[in-house]
């Protein structure tokens, strides 16, 4: 029987929050017995980035896109056998990197004796320890951070580099992936066909991974994508590359987690919040709108700040971003 405290952690959302928060993860593993509460491709992830924890699959009915409040269709019975089987956990301590009542209320009725998190409409009355709001546009990684802090763990900072006297990681093969989980972070794919050519004339391998309803586009051009059925799959793709290029996206963020320096095409969202967090990474900052962020709920007809950033502007950050390489 371990000896460690158990600790139980909620990453109720994406596939690129539960990558944003793996180094905590790992680090956390290392002196709790650590519980983690997410979506079932957490299970894939666990395989692969933190072995050590054990994983509990859990749909939240508030993080669906569309209709999260529709209470009738809560799946009623499914949350009360959750609870239940937390409860008889008997965790040491729950916590959340989020500023989420929601979260604060689940770990409340999990019966943990301590609960961590950052209080938000009166939630503090649902924590026994209360962290401060971080700043406006803290990355949700420096969340962890903090919270790492908290639970005296040695997190480090994403944007730290490596020593002067160690060289960056050569580069043969870069992974692009075409497609996002909202079709308004979703870039040109004539602009990523001109990507992929430029970095083939440079004597570079590709492989292409797109969403299934972009293989089509793909195959006019005379390539054959890959499109991962599972998480485990696109773990697998995503390890084979030097380097990632790719949308404001899940894979962007596990692809960082995985160690690979990532270049993203961001539309509506900040990157200040949500850029992956790898000290090579870097960004295509996308257009200024009134309403950004805008959480993906776009108020035009198209994605402006998305369909205006132009072939030009990607270019020149991917010969920024290629730089940063040592030449083979």
């Amino acid at each position: 029987m371990s000896s460690k405290p158990k600790l139980l952690i909620l990453e109720l959302w994406g596939l690129g929050d539960l990558a944003i928060a793996s180094r905590f993860l790992q680090e956390a593993s290392k002196k709790y017995e650590v519980t983690l509460l997410a979506k079932p491709y957490a299970h894939d992830l666990q395989q692969k980035l933190w072995p050590e924890i054990k994983v509990i699959d859990f749909i939240a009915p508030w993080t669906a896109f569309t209709g999260k409040y529709r209470l009738h269709r809560w799946p009623w019975k499914k949350l009360l056998t959750t609870i239940n089987s937390l409860r008889r956990e008997k965790f040491d301590i729950a916590a959340s990197g989020r500023w989420d009542p929601r979260d604060h209320g689940w770990m409340w009725l999990t019966g943990a004796r301590q609960r961590i998190g950052f209080p938000r409409s009166k939630s503090n009355l649902l924590l026994t320890q209360k962290l401060k709001i971080p700043a406006k546009l803290c990355h949700r990684y420096d969340q962890w951070r903090i919270l790492g802090q908290a639970l005296v763990l040695n997190v480090p900072d994403w944007k730290t580099r490596k020593p002067v006297n160690t060289k960056n990681p050569s580069l043969k093969r870069i992974v692009i992936h075409t497609g996002a989980a909202q079709a308004v972070r979703v870039w040109s794919l004539d602009g990523f066909v001109d990507i992929a050519e430029y970095l083939e004339k440079l004597g570079l391998k590709v492989s292409l991974i797109c969403d299934a309803n972009q293989v089509s586009f793909w195959e006019r051009k005379g390539r054959k994508p890959l499109v991962p059925k599972t998480v485990s799959e696109l773990i697998q793709s995503l390890s084979e590359g030097d380097a990632f290029i790719g949308n404001d996206s899940g894979p962007g963020h596990l692809a960082a987690a995985l160690n690979k320096p990532t270049l993203t095409i961001f539309g509506p969202q900040l990157t200040e919040w949500f850029r992956p967090a790898h000290p090579l990474g870097m960004v295509v900052e996308g257009k200024d709108c009134p309403y950004k962020p805008c959480f993906d709920s776009c108020r035009f007809d198209t994605p402006r700040c998305m369909t205006e950033v132009t072939q030009g502007e990607v270019m020149e950050h991917l010969e920024k971003f290629l730089v940063q390489f040592p030449e083979n």
